[in-house]
């Protein structure tokens, strides 16, 4: 399986993967799937920790690295087909930026969208699984 991880999942897989449930946290450590985050969640998490909202362990660029390491997960970059695709996606989704973005880029790579989300888990046109599994 191949996954894309939500911003508040690469968090939790790291600050508090007690959030996680099984199957999640089965899936997260299996080393036989491969992970993907997306560089609009770098940008999530910097204004996370601008505003004040989220602390973590260590340095962000320390963080990253070893995050990445840990999970075995490579970084997606935003392309111009995903930045389109965020506008344009079938249905009915919400407004959230990061969230088109990440839903972009699920569908565009074909992925599995790792989230605890419930407007992302509840729309139809993106492969998700819930992260309270």
């Amino acid at each position: 399986m191949r996954y894309l991880l939500d911003t508040h999942i690469w968090i939790w897989s790291q600050e508090n993967p007690e959030q996680l449930g099984q199957k999640s946290r089965r899936e997260l450590g299996d080393i036989a799937q491969e992970r993907f985050v997306s560089a609009i969640s770098t940008l999530e998490i910097a204004r996370l920790i601008h505003l004040g909202l989220v602390r973590l362990r260590h340095r962000f660029t320390e963080w990253k690295q070893f995050s990445l390491a840990e999970l075995n997960a490579a970084t997606l970059d935003l392309t111009q087909e995903i930045a389109w695709e965020a506008y344009n996606l079938p249905g009915r989704f919400h407004n959230d930026p990061a969230d088109r973005v990440l839903v972009a880029t699920a569908r565009i790579a074909n992925l599995t969208l790792i989230t605890a989300d419930d407007l992302i888990l509840r729309y139809p046109h993106v492969k998700t699984l819930s992260a309270k599994r």
